[in-house]
């Protein structure tokens, strides 16, 4: 069991630098209207939800990157608070702006994994042991 949680919470944190990574570039095109590499911006969205798309996810990789390597206690805290907004921004994506093409079958299955990493992250004893919370 150790193997697998010690496999997840790596698969956390490579996810969390992609999306410090996606984030940022995310910005960049936002700003600047340069296309790095990919288009990231979504016309489907107004601008001021693309704003805020870019500012959680950019938040989320930046507060897990430096709360895994720097041991900080409120990182998982702090995710689930992150993870709370991802999904109430994904459900507002979803629905009030990307019906036709955002299907319920993705939502469920982000709004799942936001559940589960909050939980492995509140709960785990590796992550209480490498956090040093215990609730």
């Amino acid at each position: 069991m150790q193997v697998i949680s010690k496999t997840y919470m790596l698969l956390l944190v490579a996810g969390a630098a992609f999306m410090l990574i996606w984030g940022v570039a995310g910005f960049f095109e936002y700003f600047t209207g340069i296309v790095p590499g990919i288009k990231l911006q979504n016309d489907a969205y107004p601008s001021g939800v693309q704003f805020v798309h870019w500012f959680l996810i950019t938040t989320a990789g930046s507060v897990f990157t430096f709360g895994y390597f720097s041991k900080w206690r409120y990182t998982p805290f702090a995710m689930v608070i992150l993870f709370s907004n991802l999904g109430v921004l994904c459900t507002i994506q979803t629905f009030d702006f990307m019906s036709d093409q955002w299907g319920v079958t993705p939502y469920a299955a982000e709004m799942i994994g936001y559940l589960i990493h909050s939980t492995f992250l509140m709960r785990s004893a590796l992550s209480k042991a490498h956090f040093g919370h215990n609730t």
